[in-house]
């Protein structure tokens, strides 16, 4: 099952990928009214809300239709990278389980790859969910911890090309059985 678990994990995130584009497709509204909502509870926009003088309620205006854009980008980012980081490390995974490889170190690269890969997308979803309300960058910031998930993932994918520039792949015509 420890050889298998990378494999679920990586699956998994395709999953949730692709579980939030049909989500877009289904409603987008529903992910457009929670980035409104949560302009509304915005320090910077309560603060713009407190002047009645046109020129501020312009900016204001203006200031929440830029902010929903790209709030509404977090969402479409987690979309794109947790499909494409999911797909790089299903590749890769395969790759390095036909390595003849120690199984400790293709085991220490798998979980690598695949945790570092899962978790990643997620600063871009709570990005998404909690800019509004928080602020974009205060968000960012504190769901940092799933965006060096990205550095574990890219520690993880340098480890395997060396696993692949140093060991030849396995000799399948020799009845080695392929475990994953």
């Amino acid at each position: 099952m420890k050889q298998k678990a990378p494999f679920l994990i990586t699956l998994f995130s395709i999953f949730l990928g692709v579980f939030i584009a049909i989500l877009f497709a289904v409603n987008e509204d529903l992910f457009k009214k929670q980035i409104a909502n949560g302009l509304l509870e915005n320090a910077k926009v309560i603060e713009m809300s407190q002047s009645s003088a046109p020129e501020m309620q312009e900016k204001k205006a203006s200031y929440i239709k830029a902010e929903s854009e790209k709030n509404w980008r977090y969402y479409q980012r987690f979309h794109f990278h947790s499909t494409g980081i999911a797909a790089m490390s299903l590749g890769i995974l395969l790759v390095i389980s036909l390595l003849s490889a120690p199984k400790l170190q293709v085991l220490i690269a798998s979980y690598m790859v695949a945790v570092g890969g899962f978790l990643y997308p997620f600063v871009w979803l709570f990005a998404g969910i909690y800019g509004p309300s928080m602020g974009r960058s205060a968000a960012k910031e504190s769901f940092a911890l799933f965006g060096y998930m990205g550095g574990v993932f890219l520690v993880g994918v340098a480890f395997s090309i060396y696993l692949v520039a140093r060991y030849p792949l396995r000799d399948f015509l020799k009845n080695e059985s392929l475990s994953l």
